[in-house]
Formats: C-alpha cells, structure tokens, sequence
C-alpha cells in the first residue's frame, strides 16, 4: 500500500520561473510537445522518471517501452503518484493523467499497452526528468 502524496496548494502560475516555459506549456497549459522531440525517448538507463515541476517520483525505468508513438510510454506509474480525469479537447473522451502532487500534466493513458498492464502511459518528455539508478533523486520541490 503507497503512502498518499500530500498535493500541493500552489497555482499553476506560481510554477513560472520555477521551469522553463516550454515546460510550463507542457505542464499546466497541457500542451503536447512534437513526437519523438524528447531525448527520454534515447533513455535506457535503469532509473527513475520524476516530474519536472515538483520532482515527485512517478515511473520505474522498469515500467518502460518502446511504443513507436514517438513520447515516452510506460506501462505502470508509482503507486499514488498520478491522478487521472476525462480529457474532451478531441471529442472523443481520453484519460489525461497528472502528477498527483503538483498537477502538473504529463500525457494520456491508452489501453493498446504490453502485458501485465495492458496500459500505455504515454508521456510527455518535457514532463519528467531521468535520474540515473544509484543518483540521489532530487529533494521535492513546493
């Protein structure tokens, strides 16, 4: 059983300065960067995948694959560190997932994922961060 992430009560505006506006975009404009523009999709490293606004852990580099999509993709986030609501912006209903600490936005989850999830989290580069296996993972950011 995961811990419960304490959110922050932070406005979205608060993060400006905080990460470079391509990542504000990404993060709490939900915006979506180009496929395969993010060097994650090179990423083989065994690590961790942390958001890019608060730095809360979110994946496993265990949990990712190749999708060809073109944006990393993950098959399992840590336990409590998402949260998920119904996306319309392309009529049809889509799950947009988001840090559960901070909210910022990292993608869509879709169910044309790998076994054991069947689930492809399916990510934004500018989203996260990479922090190598046996690195220190960044302290939280509030």
């Amino acid at each position: 059983m995961s811990t419960p992430v304490t959110k922050l009560d932070k406005p979205p505006e608060a993060w400006r300065g905080q990460v470079s506006e391509e990542r504000y975009q990404v993060l709490f404009k939900e915006a979506t960067e180009p496929p395969h523009t993010s060097s994650l999709n090179r990423e083989k490293r065994r690590g961790t995948f942390v958001c890019a606004a608060c730095h809360l852990p979110l994946f496993s580099s265990d949990t990712r694959f190749e999708s060809g999509t073109g944006w990393p993709s993950f098959f399992r986030p840590l336990p409590g560190s998402i949260d998920s609501k119904r996306d319309f912006r392309l009529i049809l209903p889509r799950i947009e997932y988001h840090c559960a600490r901070c909210g910022g936005h990292q993608g869509h989850v879709f169910g044309d994922g790998p076994a054991p999830t069947g689930k492809r989290y399916c990510n934004n580069g500018l989203a996260l961060e990479f922090v190598p296996e046996g690195e220190p993972l960044p302290p939280l950011r509030d």
